[in-house]
């Protein structure tokens, strides 16, 4: 695979998935100064994948009441009313989310010079969730001329002084995306940034 193809397919894949949100964000620091992916997130014991060479860490704190903040994040096929990204997001079961639960969601990709539009469509399954504490899913994505074989997602919310700590830890694995592991590392830091910036304005707005 030459360069100029990886870096085609790693940017397609960051606008799918970040809204054509560019360039490298760094990994922000714990009050304390150290790295804030120095400590592994867990949910229920579980984490992402310890050997993935594509992951990142962040966290925000979030002034709005810990009932808000879960039920905007758990309430999945809402999303695409505050994350501009999601197109759809479609429930495969019912009730409040619990291991096993499934749910499938779509975002629009567009042509670039060397591959079509396209949709890439992830499918999610919670893994584990303590209501009000953590969750973690995981599963594929796919589009024409796109994918991530696996990606592993954990997310704790935690009541702070102020508001609630939010943390977010995902990898991603797949031989396209580790081709160039650099910029996939970055495209899926942007991913994550974006997404709980737009769980802050979403929920402090509330």
């Amino acid at each position: 695979m030459t360069d100029t193809r990886r870096r085609s397919q790693a940017t397609l894949l960051g606008i799918a998935l970040t809204a054509a949100i560019v360039g490298a964000t760094p990994t922000p620091a714990l009050a304390d100064g150290s790295a804030a992916d120095s400590v592994p997130l867990t949910c229920q014991g579980q984490g992402i994948d310890p050997a993935a060479s594509i992951h990142y860490r962040t966290e925000t704190l979030i002034k709005a009441p810990l009932d808000t903040i879960w039920n905007l994040q758990t309430d999945v096929e809402r999303w695409p009313s505050w994350q501009q990204p999601v197109t759809s997001n479609e429930r495969m079961d019912s009730g409040p989310l619990h291991p096993g639960s499934q749910f499938r969601w779509t975002t629009p990709v567009p042509a670039t010079a060397t591959t079509p539009a396209t949709t890439l469509t992830i499918t999610s399954t919670v893994q584990q969730v303590q209501p009000q504490q953590c969750i973690r899913w995981s599963g594929p994505a796919i589009g024409d001329g796109l994918g991530i074989d696996n990606g592993i997602h954990v997310w704790t919310f935690t009541p702070v002084d102020g508001g609630v700590l939010v943390r977010t830890e995902e990898n991603w694995n797949g031989a396209q995306v580790e081709a160039d592991v650099a910029t996939s590392t970055r495209f899926l830091g942007a991913g994550l940034e974006a997404w709980m910036a737009d769980l802050r304005a979403a929920a402090e707005g509330r």
